[in-house]
C-alpha cells in the first residue's frame, strides 16, 4: 500500500500546523509527526480505522482531537481530509 495525501488534506495539515505553531512551534511539529505516523500505519493496516460517515471511506483517530478520513483504492490509501473532531463531518450540503 501507498499513502497519498490529497491537496485538500495537505492544506488541512498546513492549516493545523499554522494554527498550533502560532503559540507553540514544537507542539506543531509533534502533532504533524503524529499525523504522519498515523497515516503510515495505514500502509500495513489499511483497515485500521473504522468505517466512515461517508460511504466508501474510513476514519482513523490520529489524536484525541483530529481524525484522518481516507479511502482505499486498489494499492493506495488516499487521505481525503484531516479534520478536528469538533467540526461537522461530513459538511452539511446546501
Amino acid at each position: 500500500m501507498k499513502v497519498i495525501w490529497t491537496p485538500e488534506a495537505l492544506q488541512d495539515r498546513i492549516d493545523i500546523w499554522d494554527y498550533i505553531a502560532t503559540d507553540n512551534p514544537h507542539a506543531a511539529a509533534r502533532m504533524d509527526e503524529l499525523f504522519s505516523d498515523s497515516a503510515n500505519q495505514l500502509i500495513e493496516h489499511p483497515k485500521l480505522g473504522r468505517p466512515g460517515k461517508v460511504p466508501g471511506t474510513r476514519e482513523l483517530v490520529a489524536h484525541a482531537h483530529y481524525r484522518l478520513v481516507y479511502e482505499i483504492n486498489h494499492d493506495n490509501v488516499w487521505i481525503l481530509t484531516l479534520i478536528h473532531t469538533a467540526r461537522l463531518w461530513p459538511p452539511a450540503r446546501s
